[in-house]
């Protein structure tokens, strides 16, 4: 501190004593301005009208004394160092002085102290309005620390934690005072040391860090943080600590996980959508040839027949089910015995299995029938079988039992997904390895699974539990580690006891009546089964390969023409554009549109424009048939 230009406030009765005071301090070249006074109200008056650096005060004076100075300084809540200067030789004096406040004293015949004293006093006094700045600051600065969103810690160099603001007590679960000064940082990075150890060693040389790493708090949740070290460093420029400021991308990095993974389900489904067009075109002509095929009983038995009949009603039904689960399409539904696909998935299951997983089923015979899509149906069983074989490693015993069920008012009270009604209930028990109460809650959320990556899409269990909240039903769960998990499908049953009936025989087929039909389709392979198809059932046909011909061909009226069959999808002029034209030369013609893949708002758009019936790749010789009949009559 500056020596010059002190401001002394002298409370001194004596003139004499107030020059020596003065005289003692010019000796060690202290430049100061004194102002003296002898009374209460002058020394008060003269710390309201102006600061001062230090007081100098006798002990005793005729009506005011050095207790009575500390008293008034006390009241005025002013720190000003206070230099008591007495000629009594009593030491309680100046201990009680002391304790009143005064920084020092002097007796009058050791004066020669005093400049040392006084400049002691005001030093010390610095420094501790110094440090209450200082702590002051630091308050203020905690305080808005305190605020921030962000996790906020300083590490002294062995890791031990100075600072933990308001924020990272949230993220981590520790309180303030629970480490400040004692605990350990390391049991935040226990999953991730390495990367704790790259950000330190990288601060320590470079100055900062910043990168993503793994955490865990206090409750064993697995944090994902975006961290940010910087080197503090002192007034030697030597490392202090680490300032480090983490903020929670938990959610975000889900969030990014899963729109990656729909963005892959979207270009999944654009895909699916192609080679489901060209599949069913494929299936179209294999179906169709089938009832050909059956009039040559002699060359092609009707086991073979048979077979070719499955297997591509079943692949077509494969195509629609990635239609239904990539694209969300919706499947026809039809009422059904659900014992029917439950059988079929039974049946697959025993082949592919292991042997250590015993497969049990009771299925009564007298089910009621439900409303459904059977495909859909049979993906949601098959999805809750594989997800117990999963459970089972080792073996064990999957269950299925099914039952008719009546739930009342009540039952629809505790179970805010049912309706009082008549149910079907279809229960997949198995004897694994079960679902932790932590876990149990999250089993349908979609993306959500405990498997391996590349072993599963957490997508099973969520499509699962849409397809039967889309038939009106609901799924309940039950599950216990190590006594396996219960899945309960609960599927309203029909007013109706009666299924829906088969194709007829052949000779139910409605035959035509010599009508002359347009086939229009870019599939060489599919004009010509509809064309023979048509023509051995009582039709005329003629085909075109696109629009334009079609067009063509209608326009020279060289046949009277009755239906127009034209598929949705073909090159240069596709069939809304092909049927378009032929109702500005016929206005009243009927069409049949045929299509490998179609979504509802394509079906829409085609019905407004008016004599459009649509009929689904692949179809069968009886649905073609029954179809045509239909838009004739």
């Amino acid at each position: 501190m500056n020596k010059s230009d002190l401001r002394l406030l002298l409370v001194e009765d004596v003139p004499a004593d107030a020059e020596l005071i003065q005289y003692e301090l010019r000796r060690a070249n202290i430049s100061f301005e004194a102002k003296c006074v002898a009374s209460r109200r002058a020394f008060l008056n003269e710390l309201r009208s102006q600061s001062c650096d230090a007081i100098i005060s006798d002990f005793s004076m005729p009506q005011f004394n050095a207790l009575d100075a500390l008293h008034v300084l006390k009241a005025q809540r002013l720190e000003v160092p206070f230099i008591l200067v007495t000629g009594s030789q009593s030491e309680e004096v100046a201990v009680e002085c002391i304790k009143e406040g005064a920084d020092d004293y002097i007796l009058k015949s050791s004066l020669k102290r005093l400049p040392s004293a006084l400049l002691s006093a005001i030093h010390k006094k610095q420094a501790e309005r110094d440090r209450e700045e200082a702590q002051e600051r630091v308050l203020d600065q905690a305080a808005l620390l305190n605020k921030a969103r962000d996790a906020i810690m300083v590490l002294d160099l062995n890791g031990i934690i100075m600072f933990w603001n308001r924020s990272a007590e949230q993220l981590y679960g520790w309180k303030n005072e629970e480490l400040l000064g004692h605990g350990n940082a390391d049991l935040l990075y226990s999953s991730d040391l390495s990367k704790q150890s790259e950000a330190r060693d990288r601060t320590l040389s470079e100055g900062d860090w910043q990168g993503e790493m793994k955490q865990v708090a206090r409750d064993g949740k697995e944090i994902l943080v975006e961290s940010r070290w910087s080197l503090v460093r002192d007034r030697e420029n030597k490392p202090r600590s680490f300032l480090i400021i983490n903020t929670d991308i938990t959610e975000r990095k889900k969030l990014e996980v899963h729109f990656l993974r729909a963005q892959r389900m979207e270009s999944i489904g654009t895909l699916a959508g192609g080679i489901a067009h060209d599949l069913n075109n494929v299936f179209t002509p294999i179906l169709m040839s089938l009832k050909l095929l059956r009039e040559l009983k002699d060359q092609a038995p009707d086991e073979i027949i048979e077979t070719l009949e499955t297997s591509a009603h079943r692949g077509a039904a494969i195509v629609q089910q990635v239609l239904s689960f990539a694209r969300g399409v919706e499947g026809e539904r039809a009422v059904l015995q659900l014992k029917h696909p439950l059988n079929e998935v039974i049946k697959i299951a025993k082949d592919l299995f292991p042997p250590s997983i015993q497969i049990r089923s009771h299925i009564p015979s007298d089910l009621w029938p439900v409303t459904g899509d059977p495909t859909q149906l049979h993906q949601v069983f098959m999805n809750l079988f594989v997800n117990a074989r999963d459970a089972m490693p080792n073996g064990g015993r999957l269950q299925v039992d099914t039952q008719n069920v009546t739930l009342d008012e009540n039952y629809a009270r505790m179970q805010p997904e049912s309706k009082p009604g008549r149910y079907v209930l279809v229960n997949v028990a198995d004897t694994g390895t079960g679902i932790s109460s932590e876990l149990i809650n999250k089993i349908f959320e979609p993306f959500f699974t405990t498997k391996e990556i590349g072993k599963g899409t957490g997508l099973g269990l969520s499509t699962a539990v849409g397809i039967i909240r889309s038939h009106g039903g609901f799924i309940n769960v039950y599950s216990e580690i190590g006594k396996g998990s219960s899945f309960k499908i609960y599927l309203p049953a029909c007013d109706s006891v009666k299924t829906e009936k088969r194709s007829g025989a052949d000779h139910d087929l409605p035959p035509g009546r010599g009508e002359c039909v347009l086939v229009v389709d870019d599939e060489a392979a599919i004009r010509e089964i509809i064309k023979v198809t048509l023509e051995t059932n009582g039709y005329k046909v003629v085909t075109a390969t696109d629009g334009a011909e079609a067009v063509a061909i209608f326009a020279s009226k060289s046949k009277k023409f009755k239906a127009v069959i034209v598929d949705v999808m073909m090159p240069f002029m596709d069939g809304p554009s092909t049927i378009r034209a032929i109702q500005r030369l016929d206005p009243q013609m009927k069409f049949v549109t045929i299509s490998g893949l179609m979504d509802q708002s394509r079906i829409s758009q085609l019905s407004e424009i008016g004599n459009v019936t649509f009929l689904p790749k692949p179809f069968t010789t009886e649905q073609i048939l029954r179809t045509l009949h239909d838009v004739l009559k």
